[in-house]
């Protein structure tokens, strides 16, 4: 009985916590959603580069006004929103708390790692 419980709760706590780990450093490729379109990417598609709190991504495919193949379209410090729990791409300390994260707001960069989209506007 005892072995079942253990089992129980390291299967909770993978499914409360499991989604929103951190992937290893790394090169990946993810989805460029656009929150204006809900959430469509039009086939755009970028290279997220981790290592460590560090994050580049790079425009990897698609039509991004002003964007060619290859350019960072943003930089940063990867954090947990405190007020939502969600992954963005910080500048400052400051970002923790933002208002207002990701999409189309003046907030930092939401990342999901879960379903591989950065959103943007």
């Amino acid at each position: 009985m005892r072995k079942f419980f253990i089992s129980l709760i390291f299967i909770v706590s993978l499914t409360i916590t499991g989604f929103s780990q951190k992937p290893k450093d790394g090169t990946y490729t993810y989805d460029l959603a656009f929150a204006e379109w809900g959430g469509k990417t039009n086939g755009t598609t970028v290279l997220v580069k981790i290592k460590g709190d560090s994050i580049y991504v790079i425009l990897k495919g698609g039509n991004l006004s002003g964007v060619q193949k290859g350019d960072i379209i943003e930089k940063g410090i990867l954090m947990k929103h405190k007020p939502t729990g969600k992954w963005i791409i910080g500048h400052s300390a400051e970002d923790m708390n933002a208002k207002e994260i990701g999409g189309c707001s003046e907030g930092p960069t939401e990342i999901d790692f879960k379903r591989k989209r950065v959103w943007t506007c």
